[in-house]
């Protein structure tokens, strides 16, 4: 039996390899000219870049991270996490709420005082239950680190108002904090959140698609790069899969990529359905890769709430992952801007993306425009689900036709779910051992 997997992401070839090594017949179909999606890497000059943002393993799943961390064995640096927040100038100990005591005095005073108000508050049952994301913000932190934080923040990585967005996906995904632990914090004593991530792991040589690579080995010849799948039809049994100049035929397919190119294939969708597909939210993402002579900051990644400060929303560097990441005597800064499809960023030439980020990284002072020996942009229009307050209706909609008409939807876009890289090879995990396994 040939099994079609469409996409050759990171899920569809994790997928594919966990597949073929149980005896099926597969092939990968990937609409780009390389595979990995958005965990692809490049070098440049002795530069190396992830190209869809920045890519670290890390994994409360046991399973998961050892999968990982056994596909780049011996290949493999880990680093101890130092994450900052830059607030009015200061570099504050990342989460925010772990950090209080970087603050200036009046807010600091300001988030404590608030925090503590709300979780009496909370305790005594005098608020009524959140209904959106923004109010659970202000229900789990306070104002004080509501308002210095973490709603610009999310504002600015979300492009979308969080009082319009649902809250059902923040469990497990933003911890709340401990009250002991940000009371400590706000007096000095150290704390530490997401634990979880604090060692992390990187590819020494490869960026992240040196993981994806050695998903990739086994199968290597299973994969068809350069085939865009544009329509699939199920005739006499079988299914055949277009890029409108040839046929695959497989005897069952599985999708991984994004729900709203799967949906555009299908023949007699009805159309609540591709309405509601239409109405899923999504970001893309620019990635503004800088390459300087001498020294970034002893700092992973550097989020950078405040508007003033320009659009990038996150700052990583990558030299810090990897000891080759970048030349000797170089450094080099990856800054992220997420946008939405259609609006000013996506309108900006490189050079003008370039001039945004660097003006940012001056104004921080991270780095001078002399310093600068590389840089190039990247663009992914794809980048993060947008929780709406409509998702969960019409993401339901749409799963359920698939279910119905027997499509299995595996991964972050196809699901349409935000899922990190150990959620997405969960999912693979997952879905193997139910419906493969069975």
């Amino acid at each position: 039996m040939t099994i079609a997997i469409l996409g050759g992401g990171l899920s569809g070839l994790a997928l594919a390899r966990l597949l073929h090594e149980k005896g099926h017949d597969v092939v990968v179909l990937e609409a780009e000219t390389a595979y990995g999606g958005l965990c692809r890497s490049k070098t440049e000059q002795g530069f190396t870049f992830d190209i869809g943002g920045s890519h670290i393993i890390f994994s409360r799943d046991t399973e998961v991270l050892l999968f990982m961390r056994k596909m780049i064995e011996r290949n493999e640096q880990r680093n101890d996490r130092n994450t900052k927040i830059f607030y009015k100038g200061h570099y504050v100990k990342y989460p925010f709420e772990n950090g209080l005591s970087d603050l200036p005095e009046k807010d600091r005073f300001f988030c404590i005082n608030e925090f503590v108000k709300m979780h009496v508050a909370v305790e005594k049952g005098e608020l009524p239950a959140p209904q959106n994301f923004c109010e659970w913000i202000y229900y789990t932190f306070g104002k004080g680190i509501a308002e210095c934080y973490m709603v610009p923040y999310n504002e600015k990585i979300w492009k979308f108002p969080t009082d319009q967005m649902s809250l059902h996906w923040v469990d497990g995904r933003i911890p709340r904090p401990p009250i002991e632990d940000v009371i400590k914090s706000a007096i000095g004593i150290s704390t530490e959140g997401y634990t979880h991530q604090s060692v992390f792991s990187y590819p020494l040589d490869g960026g992240i698609e040196a993981l994806v690579d050695a998903i990739a080995e086994p199968i290597w010849d299973k994969i068809r790069t350069g085939f865009r799948v544009t329509s699939v039809r199920k005739k006499d049994g079988v299914f055949e899969i277009s890029n409108g100049s040839e046929v695959i035929v497989a005897d069952q397919f599985i999708s991984t990529i994004p729900v709203q190119h799967l949906v555009a294939a299908l023949d007699n969708v009805p159309i609540s359905v591709k309405e509601a597909c239409a109405a899923l939210r999504y970001n893309a993402i620019v990635c503004v890769n800088i390459g300087i002579q001498g020294e970034v900051p002893d700092i992973s990644w550097l989020y950078i709430p405040e508007i003033a400060l320009g659009m990038t929303n996150r700052i990583s560097f990558p030299s810090n992952y990897s000891a080759h990441a970048a030349p000797g005597g170089c450094g080099s800064v990856l800054a992220e801007i997420t946008h939405q499809p259609g609006d000013e960023v996506s309108r900006m030439d490189d050079a003008a993306l370039i001039d945004q980020v660097v003006t940012t990284l001056e104004a921080m002072h991270i780095l001078t425009k002399e310093q600068i020996v590389y840089s190039s942009v990247e663009r992914q229009p794809y980048a993060y689900v947008v929780y709406d307050l409509d998702y969960q209706k019409n993401i339901a909609i749409v799963k359920d036709y698939c279910s119905t008409a027997g499509i299995p939807l595996v991964g972050r876009f196809s699901q349409f779910e935000y899922l990190n890289m150990d959620g997405c090879l969960r999912s693979v995990l997952d879905f193997v051992a139910q419906r493969m396994d069975s």
